[in-house]
């Protein structure tokens, strides 16, 4: 398949990632970003985080045209486009497709209260038997406080998006979505395998708001001449593939089998597990999402444990700091003993945290003596604060029954720090891999399965390449949990007050 290629795009909330994969080796070749710096999120209330979706749009449009120019493609060469988008926002369109109010995003706390006064509404034991989830802080939730608060907003909105949704949109006109987005803004009954009608309706939503669902892997429509314009693509190119990030960086490690784990260390911190079974945490702290291989016939079920402030927190730390990199940040930080010297500090404020209960609890740093602290403890400590709450919560999905064994991850963001790795590995006491891949270039694979591009998921990774693998070693298993027993003990006072 010689000068053929599949286009990826990871639409995060940092950022926007272009990837351009050549299809008969599934090695990218070309990676593009846009904007170089974050995109800025606005947040002119505490918990609230929104941000345009026009913006989105207009680094697709900067992402793609770079990595086109960097790689001399012709439009024709390429074969198909693949999206990964944020999870868990809410996108409010009119009948033009014109978003009537900003995103609320992710990490955005505002629907905390609307999605527990719809659980007590419907029963707790219903949400959990249909939707494994209580509706806590996601886009149904979200759609509600908006309805609620905005009743001229809600008047005018003609189709509600997960942001992925937006983005294909914009790439075809159709208003579609697929059922792993269902699941994780808690629109899909498990049990009843369609749209969560009776959530929409304890909520006063109109089910003529949903958009058409769609497959995850296959022909989801094709790209619109407008948008081929502004793109330098070809029109009618396929858009063969959409998954939230979470679930997408899994597929991009090829952690696909019931067993398999994946972690990511980007603006938040995630541990992905991937099961045949529909497990269930009563206390809401670990959600269960429709993975994107799941089948009727072979069911797979993603885990999903989120930090929302891990990259976050040490970017936080750079800006107060007014260190150069995060180069110096690392090197600052190994000059420390495991453990920063007493010094701890709780990466928790970047709004309501689903593994503590939908609390705010905000950062805080703990045990500091300014007599022995400086800022190379602070650089460990909000490292180890990282791995240690990511670890607080990967407890909480081997209780639900998924043993982990081995831990994949891309080789980016929090990974690329050596202190962030050996903490990792030696608190979670667990094997990691370290791959050269990304939420980009797992799109474009995506889309060339879906595509028809690579019969099987064997074909579409022939070229996914292990760069390392770190061990865990006993006597830093012990002194790292030794570290993180006190920090466990300090956060389960601050919970108690």
């Amino acid at each position: 398949m010689a000068n053929s290629f599949l286009l990826g795009l990871d639409v995060g909330s940092s950022s926007i990632k272009c990837a351009l994969v050549e299809t008969d080796t599934g090695v990218c070749r070309w990676r593009a970003q846009s904007p170089t710096e974050e995109m800025a999120i606005t947040a002119i209330q505490p918990g609230w985080a929104e941000q345009r979706p026009e913006d989105w749009w207009h680094h697709v449009v900067h992402a793609v045209r770079s990595v086109i120019r960097q790689s001399r493609a012709q439009p024709a060469e390429v074969k198909a486009i693949g999206i990964s988008y944020q999870m868990h926002g809410l996108v409010a369109v009119d009948s033009r497709g014109v978003p009537v109010r900003p995103s609320i995003i992710w990490c955005d706390s505002r629907a905390v209260k609307t999605g527990e006064k719809a659980a007590q509404q419907l029963g707790t034991d219903f949400c959990f038997d249909h939707y494994l989830n209580l509706p806590g802080n996601f886009t149904a939730a979200k759609l509600a406080w908006v309805k609620e608060n905005e009743p001229v907003v809600f008047e005018r909105m003609a189709t509600f998006f997960l942001p992925g949704d937006y983005i294909a949109f914009r790439l075809t006109g159709e208003r579609t979505t697929t059922v792993p987005g269902l699941s994780e803004g808690i629109l899909w009954d498990f049990r009843e395998q369609r749209p969560a009608h009776e959530l929409l309706r304890a909520l006063d939503i109109p089910a003529s708001l949903l958009p058409r669902i769609t497959d995850t892997f296959g022909i989801q429509g094709t790209l619109a001449a407008a948008a081929a314009e502004q793109l330098g693509l070809q029109a009618d190119t396929p858009i063969s593939y959409r998954a939230g990030d979470q679930p997408n960086n899994a597929f991009s490690l090829n952690v696909l089998q019931p067993g398999e784990t994946a972690a990511t260390a980007g603006t938040s911190g995630v541990v992905y597990a991937v099961t045949d079974q529909k497990p269930v945490d009563r206390q809401a702290r670990v959600n269960t999402f429709v993975h994107v291989t799941h089948t009727p016939t072979q069911p797979r079920q993603g885990m999903l444990l989120c930090v929302n402030g891990t990259g976050s927190a040490n970017r936080w730390l750079r800006q107060v700091t007014g260190l150069e990199g995060y180069e110096e940040m690392n090197r600052l930080a190994s000059a420390v003993q495991i453990g920063s010297d007493g010094l701890s500090i709780f990466p928790f404020g970047n709004g309501a945290e689903r593994m503590l209960g939908n609390r705010s609890l905000q950062a805080s740093v703990h045990q500091v003596d300014f007599n022995r602290h400086g800022r190379a403890h602070v650089c460990r400590a909000v490292q180890e604060g990282i791995v240690f709450a990511l670890a607080y919560g990967h407890q909480l999905v081997q209780q639900l029954g998924s043993p982990t064994r081995v831990i994949r991850a891309g080789h980016a963001n929090m990974f690329l720090s050596p202190v962030f790795r050996e903490a990792f590995v030696n608190t979670f006491d667990v094997p990691l891999e370290l791959f050269d891949t990304d939420g980009a270039t797992g799109a474009a694979l995506g889309a060339g399965i879906g595509a028809g591009l690579y019969p099987t998921y064997a074909d579409a990774f022939v070229g996914l390449k292990r760069l390392s693998v770190t061990e865990p070693t006993a006597p830093l298993v012990s002194a790292y949990q030794e570290a993180y027993h006190r920090w466990e003990v300090s956060l389960k006072r601050q919970l108690d007050w």
